[in-house]
């Protein structure tokens, strides 16, 4: 899909919230016509759809070198989890929006895509190398609560307190790590 389109959907998404994403508000903001959009046959559930394959092909992306880095498993989960920071801030007009449709989806992905796969792995290096403490918990629901803790405290603190990015990824980050070292 158009990245002109799916900018156009997320400034929509900004301006009315997932209630006010029509087809035509967003074909006008792409400055193309509704009958244009028809014709593609995208609708807005093909737009969510392509909305979150972007972010997650952004996410994988942004992770792959700090996942395949060498070094402490601790060192890499904090850049992995600033990161996760900086796509968040990227996207972060999208991710003010509302989580509830990303998870509709998500499960409508084939292949569903993995968020805390990533940190799964980093938590499994970290405990292998010392730097980390081995999740009570399990590693899955370890690495699901480090994600949604990071994720949504800085979209909220980034969008809702109007903190700086600095200020949100530093402080999320540390208070996060100081849990699991």
């Amino acid at each position: 899909m158009d990245a002109k389109l799916l900018d156009a959907a997320v400034d929509v998404l900004g301006e009315h919230g997932w209630d006010g994403l029509s087809l035509e508000r967003i074909a006008e903001r792409a400055g193309v016509s509704r009958v244009t959009l028809w014709r593609q046959a995208i609708g807005r559930e093909a737009i969510v759809d392509a909305l979150l394959a972007r972010l997650t092909a952004d996410y994988q992306d942004t992770l792959w070198p700090i996942l395949t880095a060498p070094g402490p498993g601790r060192e890499r989960l904090r850049e992995a989890l600033l990161a996760l920071c900086a796509v968040a801030e990227r996207h972060l007009q999208l991710l003010l929006s509302s989580d509830e449709a990303f998870h509709r989806a998500q499960a409508r992905a084939r292949p569903r895509p993995s968020f805390i796969g990533p940190l799964v792995r980093l938590l499994h290096d970290g405990v292998a190398d010392g730097s980390l403490r081995e999740p009570e918990a399990g590693y899955e629901d370890q690495a699901n609560a480090l994600f949604n803790t990071v994720c949504w405290s800085y979209v909220h603190l980034r969008g809702r307190h109007r903190w700086s990015a600095q200020r949100t990824s530093k402080l999320v980050v540390g208070l996060v790590l100081e849990g699991v070292a």
